[in-house]
């Protein structure tokens, strides 16, 4: 059955505005530091590290898709005027300097345009500035052990759900009993190693993402601009309960950060100082 132009424009009005009402019910769904409903791009930027990410990601797209539409004009060009029917006698020519000498060079330029930014951004990934907070996230199954080694607090942070983790709380798989708890615009080393196999620390917020291997300690950092909770999870396999290990990192102002510092100290040094003592009377 044919359809009027009338209704053809009403129908391509109503895509449009479906559209439109998806990528607004998108904005509404983002949330900062987690995964939304709907979400079809990278999560909310809480770092400078990761605004840099942003910026690679958007800068690769435009190129990609430049060279994309570009290799797709080439194949129809080629399938338009050099089919048989078209161009039933083909050109012998064999070689065109200009072509080969572009064809090498073009391809060098863009991978050298692609590499500078790429490199800056590895490096200011792996050049861990001067800290103010250092923590050591050790990954064990399934979940972290957190070390503040210069306030001597450790603690265990385990999924807030039941044990069929049929119950969990809000955010669901993502939150957990005791969330590490960082100042806002300081840079946060953390360092991480593994107890048992190897897990993986990340958290996309902050443009983190860095194994925790046995017997290594391995190192990168974040300054979080925003205050906030952001969570990640572990994201190397790691066994049978490897979803349900996330991370929870509370953002909060000096002042909120120094009173947590002073009730965690009571909270978690008797029972670091415990763990301690239990594993030296067993070493002798």
């Amino acid at each position: 059955m044919k359809m009027s132009m009338g209704r053809m424009g009403r129908r391509l009005l109503g895509l449009a505005a479906a559209g439109v009402t998806l990528v607004t019910s998108t904005a509404a769904f983002a949330e900062l530091g987690q995964p939304a409903e709907w979400e079809w791009k990278l999560q909310q930027s809480g770092s400078t590290v990761m605004d840099n990410i942003h910026w690679f990601h958007n800068v690769l797209l435009v190129i990609i898709t430049v060279i994309t539409l570009f290799v797709l004009g080439l194949l129809v060009t080629v399938m338009v005027k050099f089919n048989a029917r078209a161009n039933p006698t083909p050109s012998r020519t064999t070689h065109n300097t200009l072509i080969e000498v572009a064809w090498t060079l073009i391809p060098v330029l863009i991978l050298v345009s692609i590499a500078v930014p790429s490199f800056r951004l590895l490096f200011l990934q792996m050049d861990v500035p001067k800290a103010d907070v250092t923590i050591k996230a050790t990954g064990k199954q399934w979940y972290w052990t957190y070390t503040y080694p210069d306030a001597k607090i450790e603690f265990d942070s385990l999924l807030a759900c039941d044990e069929s983790h049929d119950k969990c709380s809000s955010p669901r798989l993502l939150a957990v009993d005791n969330d590490v708890v960082v100042p806002v615009n300081k840079i946060i080393r953390v360092q991480t190693t593994g107890a048992d196999v190897i897990h993986s620390f990340s958290v996309p917020a902050f443009g983190i993402k860095i194994d925790a291997v046995p017997g290594r300690l391995n190192e990168t950092w974040f300054k979080a601009e925003k205050t906030g909770m952001y969570y990640g999870q572990c994201s190397q396999l790691c066994g049978k309960d490897h979803a349900f290990m996330p991370i929870a990192v509370k953002v909060v102002t000096d002042e909120e950060y120094a009173k947590w510092l002073t009730d965690a100290k009571k909270q978690f040094s008797s029972a670091r100082d415990q763990n301690y003592a239990s594993a030296d009377s067993a070493a002798h």
